[in-house]
């Protein structure tokens, strides 16, 4: 009997609990790895900044439903993976040995690589987390108090910008419907080369049809920002040209102020040599292994991406639920083969998918697969994008609630949007 542990319980680490467990049954044990005893359902975040969801709509307590799969949860967090010796230990002193480890610990936000970035000891909000959520949503109460200026996006660094132009737009929405929009300017900040670039090089017509969507709600923008300290109600960034090279600064007041921070990998994994990039993402080959240690799998933000393509402020690739389920579903059958005696050889599609709320509307981004050249480039906006965004929200809890393994993101938003998933060509290594 071999023992398996999950570090990290949020959305790759559910669903990878559920789906090996699955693939490998009653013959092996499961464990998992939190901090803390919730699931977050991190999508749903920018609705709980504004006030539009509470923090209990949007979370469950995990040991029960992992409990009646068979899968035992430890909410206690990590401090440190000893590879050489296969053992995990936590913070409270504890070592857990295993035979598979599967790393799915999402990121470490990296606030402290911008001066005065952050919520915690800093000056700007986050959607980031549960808790960053609910802080921004205190911090927005101030700002319908007193109406002023409103500054959201990403910093240099970021991978993620889904989140941060869902915010702009939702922030929008909300202000609109509270008939204060006229007394809040808002300004768009993003390291992007473009509006919607979005780390991806862009999706289909994703540049025009962001651009329209700002212009539309009278959203300023600034690209190809590198923010460089933020202080008490200012915003300080440079906008670079194609180049590189510095082309205006911006001293941008604001009374409230979103931005999205870099990642890097968290501090259990960093420096063990041969298993993390110098960022601190889990190196791993195109079956979710790591190359050095053989034993130990990862899927979702923690792993090493490389770039889609150099820009002018550095941007990184982002891993979207769809694709972080492509991973899990990869690590489940190697797993299932390695035990058996045969060498894992399935690979994850890597495709993405997004749905992105704009408060009253929403845009479907697919690129199949992530990196270029695709297969299906497609990007649509409309008001079914946000009801669908609603009904996928309470689908994947309810999956979560119930342990149901089914890869949600491939039955319910790929068969939604029509598209069948594509087998992309090889991509080159993290």
């Amino acid at each position: 009997m071999a023992s398996i542990i999950i570090l990290g319980a949020g959305l790759g680490g559910m669903a990878a609990a559920y789906e090996i467990k699955s693939a490998l049954g009653h013959d092996h044990t499961v464990s998992v790895v939190g901090d803390g005893p919730y699931f977050n359902f991190t999508p749903s975040n920018p609705w709980v900044a504004i006030g539009w969801r509470k923090p209990e709509n949007i979370r469950i307590e995990v040991e029960e439903p992992l409990r009646r799969r068979g899968i035992q949860f430890i909410g206690t967090p990590a401090e440190q993976v000893n590879a050489a010796e296969n053992q995990l230990r936590l913070v409270d002193g504890r070592t857990l040995p295993y035979d598979h480890l599967v790393v799915t610990t999402g990121p470490r936000l990296a606030f402290d690589e911008v001066p005065g970035l952050g919520p915690e000891n800093g000056h700007t909000q986050s959607v980031c987390t549960g808790a960053h959520a609910v802080a921004a949503w205190a911090a927005y109460q101030r700002l319908l108090a007193n109406p002023g200026p409103v500054v959201i996006g990403a910093v240099q660094g970021a991978s993620c910008f889904g989140p941060a132009y869902e915010f702009v737009m939702i922030v929008d929405t909300d202000l609109r419907r509270r008939k204060l929009r006229d007394r809040v300017p808002i300004t768009f900040v993003s390291p992007e080369p473009y509006v919607g670039h979005m780390g991806l090089g862009g999706v289909g017509d994703s540049k025009g049809l962001l651009e329209s969507e700002l212009r539309k709600r009278d959203i300023k923008w600034i690209t190809n920002a590198r923010v460089t300290a933020i202080e008490p109600g200012k915003v300080k960034a440079e906008e670079l040209d194609a180049k590189g090279a510095p082309l205006h600064a911006h001293e941008l007041p604001f009374a409230y102020a979103m931005l999205l921070p870099a990642f890097t990998g968290v501090p259990a994994v960093r420096g063990v040599e041969g298993l993390t990039n110098p960022r601190g993402f889990i190196l791993i080959d195109e079956h979710q292994r790591n190359p050095k240690y053989p034993n130990i799998w990862s899927a979702g933000v923690c792993v090493a991406i490389p770039p889609v393509e150099a820009t002018p402020v550095p941007t990184g690739a982002p891993k979207t639920g769809f694709m972080i389920e492509s991973m899990v579903t990869a690590i489940a059958h190697n797993l299932r083969d390695e035990l058996a005696g045969r060498r894992g050889e399935a690979r994850a599609t890597w495709n993405a998918v997004c749905l992105a709320d704009m408060g009253d509307t929403g845009a479907a981004f697919v690129a199949l697969p992530q990196i270029p050249p695709r297969n299906v480039t497609w990007a649509k906006v409309g008001k079914w994008v946000h009801l669908a965004k609603i009904a996928f929200e309470k689908y994947y809890l309810r999956k979560m609630r119930t342990g149901n393994i089914t890869p949600v993101y491939e039955h319910y938003v790929m068969k939604a949007l029509g598209i069948a998933r594509v087998k992309p060509p090889a991509r080159p290594a993290a």
